[in-house]
């Protein structure tokens, strides 16, 4: 429900800073239905079967990506802005409603037990990384003053949110934790700097860069359907280098874009999203099979964190890069991420083989 009300903050909004608190509570939605879900999956099916339950996540992303920009495009167009927000309140009360009333009907459920609180952490990291992105648009004083309390505050704080041993990648829960981060790092910096290359650096007509996306949304649902399916049998920290892999290539295709035809940035991030639909899901996997069972929660909240600040930080890094330099620098710096999860991806390895799922059973069924 608080999704909702987000959106209705925002479809009201009188100022910009009504809208950007509207867009903030609706990443603290975002941050606590992707942790749910995750959770869910774990607690509510069996381990053969949750590669295929996070590959229809993916495949649920296919009709709103594709859907969702014309149609909002042409709501703005005849009608208004504020009637997009709304709409999408609407849309989403209904199942928000019948989800309240039938999780309100059930006698219990498995959860994680209460851990020690988490909000003042949590709050400082967040303000840490906002003063971060802050801190690499200006080059002055105040600027690197606020560089440096973003550093004492994320350093200070963020080790409550994550397992020990995250950072120095302690084989396991930590590992994948970490990596989770080190890859959305790459990916989602690639996202941002593959429409600007197209946009400005190196313009292509705009279907070019529509149909990149339309394509980096079907490589990742496509890319999630073979880990769950056809590789299913394939160890997990396998995978996990294997996407590695790909992401590289792709980021070494999007370099050579600078140089050669500039219809390759957008096939690089076509190529991205295949990686990252190979180790996003399996990491996930990793992680709740590390967790216990009453720690899956957490372990999938340690992921969200590091998924955010990864992005945060390569991208404010990249931004600064590309600030001060050009687009190679910053295409070189996507490299380091991706390298360190392609390295330190055997310290994912699952302790016991997860069995094939059986030909017959499907969460679709």
């Amino acid at each position: 429900m608080l999704a909702v009300a987000t959106l209705l903050i925002s479809a009201a909004a009188e100022s910009v800073w009504q809208l950007a608190a509207g867009r903030f509570l609706d990443g603290l939605a975002a941050g606590m239905v992707a942790v749910s879900i995750n959770a869910a999956i774990a607690q509510s099916y069996p381990a053969e079967l949750r590669a295929r339950m996070l590959s229809l996540m993916s495949a649920a992303w296919i009709v709103p990506s594709l859907a969702g920009p014309p149609l909002a495009s042409l709501i703005v167009e005849v009608w208004s802005w504020r009637a997009v927000f709304y709409g999408l309140a609407a849309l989403t009360a209904i199942p928000a409603l019948v989800l309240v009333y039938v999780l309100g009907r059930r006698p219990g459920s498995i959860g994680d037990k209460p851990p020690r609180p988490a909000l003042l952490p949590a709050i400082a990291v967040s303000l840490g990384a906002a003063l971060g992105q802050y801190a690499v648009s200006g080059r002055d004083w105040w600027h690197l003053a606020s560089g440096a309390v973003a550093l004492a505050l994320v350093v200070a704080f963020v080790r409550r949110l994550v397992p020990t041993g995250t950072w120095r990648a302690a084989p396991g829960l930590p590992a994948s934790v970490l990596l989770r981060g080190f890859a959305s790092g790459s990916y989602f910096t690639l996202e941002a700097f593959v429409p600007l290359l197209m946009e400005v650096g190196r313009p292509v007509p705009t279907i070019i860069i529509g149909i990149s996306f339309t394509g980096g949304a079907l490589a990742w649902a496509g890319a999630s359907w073979l880990q769950a399916h056809p590789l299913a049998a394939v160890p997990r920290h396998r995978l996990v280098s294997a996407g590695a892999s790909v992401m590289g290539l792709a980021v070494l295709v999007a370099g050579s874009a600078l140089i050669g035809p500039a219809w390759l940035a957008g096939a690089a991030y076509v190529l991205a999203a295949v990686g990252m639909g190979l180790l996003a899901p399996s990491l996930t996997l990793l992680a709740l099979g590390h967790a216990p069972a009453d720690r899956q929660g957490q372990a999938s909240s340690a992921m969200q964190t590091t998924q955010n600040l990864g992005q945060i930080t390569v991208m404010a890094v990249g931004s600064a890069l590309f600030t001060i330099g050009s687009y190679p620098a910053t295409f070189a710096l996507l490299l380091v991420p991706v390298l360190g999860v392609f390295l330190l991806a055997g310290r994912t390895r699952a302790a016991t083989p997860v069995p094939a799922p059986s030909p017959v059973a499907s969460p679709s069924a």
